[in-house]
């Protein structure tokens, strides 16, 4: 599905438009969450959500991912507009993209994780946990591990 905004941006939930390589790019030099992450896992998490191409003139410049049951929660990640299109509103023009996309309606949670972008997150009603204490976290690596050679087929 691609949608047309009125100033010209094109917004697509079509995986085959997508640039892996600018996506692996930004994500493994520039974002401060996926710092070194592999290729290979780049393009598997992309295989295993619900994701987000944002283009100008028939190039990407920002991208994001929703992980989900299509039921009942979405996980949003991997949130970006390239450096040189930033300021332009292009972040909250995505997110009213994904907030409204029908297939992503009636979740009884989305969850996020940001350390600089609440103020973008809180205008589409995300707040703070109301009780952390029941959030738990597994976090057994501090960097990327190998991809198995079954996860590329």
């Amino acid at each position: 599905m691609t949608v047309t905004t009125a100033d010209g941006y094109e917004i697509s939930t079509d995986k085959t438009r997508l640039n892996l390589a600018l996506i692996h790019q930004y994500l493994s030099t520039a974002s401060y969450w996926a710092k070194d992450i592999p290729l290979e896992l780049v393009q598997i998490s992309i295989d295993g959500s619900f994701c987000f191409g944002l283009y100008s003139n028939k190039q990407q410049i920002g991208f994001a991912r929703v992980i989900t049951d299509f039921a009942t929660f979405g996980y949003l990640a991997d949130v970006f507009i390239l450096p040189e299109q930033q300021g332009k509103g292009l972040s909250k023009l995505l997110m009213e993209h994904i907030m409204g996309h029908p297939q992503l309606q009636g979740f009884r949670r989305w969850m996020l994780a940001t350390r600089d972008a609440h103020g973008l997150y809180s205008q589409f009603g995300f707040v703070p946990l109301p009780h952390p204490e029941r959030i738990m976290l597994q976090q057994s690596l501090t960097g990327y591990a190998p991809v198995p050679d079954d996860k590329n087929k």
